[in-house]
């Protein structure tokens, strides 16, 4: 729905003459352009009518704001909103208006007051707060600034270094913690929200509370030497943490012009750099993210049929790994009671050790009190056998990567378990039609692929068999939703989507490397670019047990175009398994700490002679941008397969899941965006180039050669793809 064209406010004004004004804009109601302007109309009716003595400004529903609808943003991206229509309000002339009216008003909030939310509150001559209310400016994680007034007004309500830590780490603060800030001047019940924002309000009319305008504030300013202090060490923090961002940086520029030059000068500084910010790259890319990972719920053919998620009361894990006690901790923490089985004693106490660690971590960083540890603990018990599983909803295999030992375990299940019950696996490269083969169950098989550490990792890669039924779907998408993370539903296949696209990403290093390349050189340049980690220290994380068996999945399947490298297998020989042992592509020392290992060449010589790879000068001394390029441009190329063949409906999706299952930088904007932000044309071309010269690992497929002739966006809907989906 179009952003300029929904949501509204009404007044209604009561005996005691305060004019209250409500926010209604479902859900959460954000500021479109229409509520702007209807709440610049009623306000400007309460200035002027003399049964007015005061004006308070609350949102319907039991939210006041969750901010401006940033869906006039993706217009202003997309170019569909070039210059302001008719009728267009900004929400610095509703905080101007406010801010200097001669009648006061108080906000009265509830439920969240996020971004243009807190701004417009902010503005206000006083902010009353029920207690679970959140309150903050996202925006930087958007990509744009708070640019209504938020980098002004923030500093000068709660003093500089908290405003900075809220406006660079986009967290919110509770009613309580903006109350003892100065943020908020009362906080009370529910009940009493607007009955108090009522006196209060009067109260500033009969000078009984003071008439407070934000902006001019100065009493929690530091000194003008201190303050430029505080900013010079947020830049640098800001530099080190987003080396590639500039908008942060930007925001500060505002927030330092206001302090030296004054709040006008600053309101000034700020709506410059608003009107920038929103030009940039990064800021595409974000704002792309924000709305590709709301879409990734919507599943054509499935989330449109008006099927309701059945309601599941219990979930049964098999495997106490890593993984398997990763999804339990994430099920129990969403009030999931779980059974968790393992093959012995032994086995079943140190998965229950590894969940119970889990939480005692949160509690020991604070985030969660002993007695809801000890009630979030009671919802896990334990399991040698399947007897225990005859009234469980769902269950999730999370054991080794062995085809015969799940397909014996799902031939279990189909014994024990009831007959509506979801038999999810959690493999990560398996086809599942193969590890369901010996089942007659095959419209309740799904993937549920969580990311390790499962109760940390955001994404949930839902995975759909040409069998699986639409409900199932619909009831794991309900339960991805309810721990808290982002489901991407993707067709079946080797690899799925997430791993599949970046099984090339290791494999290119690797032949990079062999070629003469040097592997720390490669894992700086990738970090640089924005990745968590480089593929080779990657490696070393996972293991190169998970490595060898993953990769081992890809040359069965995708033989063609797998490259072998010897480099792992060598090195496992001498007992070097990554960081677990120590030694892997890095040394580790007790704290974990990685550096650089001298002894890697040996490996890579003897990996070179079996191979008969030859050193390649050019491959030796290749720039940031060239690593950047000859390792990512693979991926872009399976990714394009994947789309393709209709793995993943939308390349958006693609997108989500490569951020949130690999850290590709979400401000690039994903794999397919950031493709499209080179050109098809220009990638097709570096391929094909490489491919001549060095095989078929690196020769484009035919969907990228096709559109990379044209010039043709790689993220363009697929017409006739025969989805998987």
């Amino acid at each position: 729905m179009d952003s300029r064209t929904k949501g509204k406010t009404v007044m209604e004004v009561g005996g005691d003459g305060v004019a209250v004004i409500t926010l209604i804009n479902p859900p959460v109601n954000s500021l479109s352009f229409d509520v702007l302007y209807n709440l610049k109309s009623n306000y400007e009716e309460a200035l002027s009518r003399i049964d007015v003595k005061a004006i308070v400004i609350t949102g319907a529903k039991g939210r006041f704001s969750g901010g401006f609808d940033i869906s006039g943003f993706g217009e202003m991206q997309k170019g569909t909103m070039k210059e302001p229509k008719a009728g267009y309000i900004s929400i610095d002339i509703i905080t101007d208006l406010l801010e200097a009216a001669r009648k006061p008003s108080v906000a009265a909030i509830d439920g969240l007051a996020l971004g243009g939310g807190l701004e417009l509150a902010m503005a206000c001559h006083a902010r009353i707060s029920a207690p679970a209310a959140q309150l903050g400016l996202p925006e930087l994680q958007l990509g744009v600034i708070p640019g209504f007034g938020g980098t002004q007004r923030l500093p000068r309500l709660v003093g500089l270094t908290k405003a900075l830590e809220m406006i660079l780490t986009s967290k919110p603060v509770k009613a309580e913690e903006g109350h003892s800030l100065g943020l908020i001047d009362a906080v009370v019940p529910p009940a009493e929200l607007l009955t108090t924002a009522r006196r209060w309000a009067l109260d500033i009319v009969e000078r009984r509370k003071p008439w407070v305008s934000s902006v001019s504030k100065t009493d929690k300013l530091p000194s003008l030497g201190e303050a430029r202090e505080i900013l010079k060490f947020a830049r640098a923090q800001t530099l080190k943490r987003a080396p590639n961002m500039k908008h942060p940086l930007m925001c500060l520029d505002a927030i330092e012009v206001g302090i030296v030059s004054g709040p006008r000068a600053g309101l000034e500084k700020e709506a410059e750099v608003a009107s920038q910010v929103i030009k940039l790259d990064t800021t595409k890319s974000l704002i792309h993210v924000f709305f590709s990972q709301r879409g990734t719920a919507k599943v054509p053919g499935v989330t449109d049929r008006g099927l309701a998620p059945r309601k599941i009361k219990k979930v049964a894990i098999i495997g106490g790994g890593l993984m398997g006690s990763g999804i339990a901790t994430a099920l129990i923490l969403s009030n999931y009671p779980v059974i968790l089985k393992e093959v012995n004693e032994k086995f079943l106490e140190a998965g229950i050790g590894r969940v119970k660690a889990n939480l005692q971590s949160r509690v020991r960083k604070g985030s969660m009190s002993q007695e809801k540890f000890e009630k979030t603990m009671s919802l896990l018990k334990g399991s040698l056998d399947y007897e225990s599983f005859r009234d469980v909803d769902m269950v999730i295999e999370a054991v080794i990567e062995n085809i015969s030992l799940k397909q014996q375990i799902f031939a279990d299940l189909e014994k024990y378990c009831p007959q509506h019950c979801i038999l999810a696996s959690n493999t990560s490269t398996i086809d599942l039609n193969k590890i369901g083969e010996r089942t007659k169950s095959q419209d309740r098989i799904v993937g549920a692929h969580f990311f390790s550490p499962a109760h940390i990792m955001p994404l949930l890669e839902i995975v759909r068999t040409n069998h699986t039924s639409a409900q199932v779907i619909v009831d794991l998408l309900d339960v991805g939703k309810k721990i808290k993370k982002t489901p991407v539903v993707v067709g079946n296949c080797t690899g799925f989507a997430v791993n599949r696209m970046f099984f090339p990403y290791t494999q290119a290093a690797m032949f990079l490397v062999e070629c003469g390349a040097d592997p720390y050189l490669i894992d700086r340049a990738i970090s640089k670019f924005g990745m968590p980690m480089g593929p080779f220290r990657l490696c070393d994380l996972v293991g190169f047990g998970v490595a060898i068996a993953t990769a081992t999945q890809f040359i069965e399947n995708f033989s063609e175009r797998t490259y072998k490298s010897m480099i792992i297998p060598l090195m496992q020989e001498d007992k070097r398994a990554g960081e677990a042992t120590r030694k892997g592509f890095y040394l580790y020392d007790d704290k974990r700490k990685a550096k650089p290992d001298p002894e890697l060449k040996k490996y890579i010589e003897k990996a070179r002679s079996i191979s008969g790879v030859k050193l390649d000068p050019k491959l030796a001394n290749l720039s940031e941008k060239e690593i950047i390029e000859m390792t990512f441009f693979p991926v872009v190329n399976e990714a394009c397969r994947v789309f393709a063949e209709g793995i993943a409906v939308k390349a958006a999706d693609l997108d989500i899941a490569g951020i949130m299952g690999m850290g590709f930088p979400p401000y690039r904007g994903g794999i397919m965006f950031w493709a499209d932000s080179i050109g098809s044309k220009y990638i097709y071309s570096r391929l094909d180039e490489w491919s001549k010269t060095y095989g078929e690992f690196f020769k484009p497929c035919a969907f990228l050669a096709e559109r990379g002739s044209k010039g043709v966006p790689l993220s363009a809907p697929v017409k006739q793809a025969s989805s998987r989906l």
